[in-house]
């Protein structure tokens, strides 16, 4: 079978094999199917956006023409939207010829080693993956006239990303969660390995946990993840069960996210994050005080 590295030498620059670069039109890029890989208006994404209207694009993207008449974002998706909030029309773009499995191997590739990377996003791009290389591993040929097994498929995967093969197989079972239980990773409310446990549980089970963790605001830790699998396996699982399970689960601690992009706006710019939560902790001490003399100020007045 080829490799992707023999397929695409140069990663995401012009193999000089006669491919250029070309200016397309953003309104005539489409997003890959099914593209795994978030594209989010965060901080990181304006400070791209400005390097983009300050200096353009400097790697091209790399696209498809599809079968509709416009052209299939292989690599490049933030690089689109950055040209997008920069205000640019254009972005410079390698359109090469690649059939379905060739383009998701390319477009997983030219991701996954970005530092930034949510679990359910590394969880799709690895099934995605697999399931390219299966499917080329499976076309017969002189040279490879067996389909390759899963475990040679994972092998390649793990090469390739250095992740051990044992937790690409553990990423890949995430793709088996509910997309609410599945964000609750990227959240960082359900850690990896209870995570990993729940996906063996059947979708009406999950269900019914999903059920328990909105009404409760309580999650499994990993020794209850494991009882969940267990039972589940073994067909003694039910709602009693999941609800007797629960009853000792974690509380969902509540989390507020303050943005610095917007505090730095009522700092001087040298300030240190240090010196910012200085000052944001004194003056919810002064507003705690006052909230405590409000409510004495009514109590006395009610006498």
């Amino acid at each position: 079978m080829t490799r992707f590295d023999d397929l695409f030498q140069t990663g995401e620059y012009p193999s000089g094999q006669g491919e250029q670069v070309c200016e397309l039109p953003l309104s005539e890029l489409f997003p890959f199917k099914n593209h795994p890989f978030k594209v989010a208006d965060d901080e990181s994404m304006q400070a791209m956006a400005e390097s983009v209207r300050q200096y353009g694009v400097f790697v091209p993207g790399i696209a498809r023409k599809s079968s509709e008449g416009h052209y299939e974002l292989i690599a490049g998706h933030r690089r689109k939207r950055a040209s997008e909030l920069a205000g640019k029309e254009t972005m410079p773009v390698v359109i090469r010829e690649m059939d379905d499995d060739e383009a998701v191997l390319a477009m997983v590739d030219s991701n996954i080693q970005r530092e930034d990377i949510l679990p359910s996003e590394k969880a799709w791009a690895y099934k995605m993956k697999l399931d390219a290389i299966r499917r080329r591993a499976g076309r017969p040929s002189a040279d490879n006239p067996r389909q390759v097994g899963e475990n040679y498929s994972v092998e390649i995967i793990s090469q390739d990303s250095g992740e051990s093969a044992r937790n690409i197989h553990r990423y890949i079972r995430l793709t088996c969660l509910l997309p609410e239980i599945l964000q609750m990773v990227d959240d960082k409310k359900l850690a990896f390995n209870p995570a990993v446990e729940l996906s063996y549980l059947e979708e009406k089970w999950q269900k019914r946990l999903w059920e328990q963790i909105e009404k409760f605001g309580t999650v499994p830790s990993l020794e209850q993840a494991k009882q969940l699998k267990q039972l589940s396996q073994e067909g003694k699982l039910g709602d009693g069960e999941i609800a007797k399970i629960m009853a000792g689960g974690r509380s969902l601690s509540k989390q507020v996210t303050l943005k610095s992009r917007r505090l730095k706006q009522y700092f001087p710019e040298d300030y240190t994050q240090k010196q910012m939560e200085e000052v944001i902790f004194f003056l919810l001490e002064e507003w705690k005080s006052r909230q405590a003399e409000m409510a004495d100020g009514c109590w006395l007045e009610s006498l």
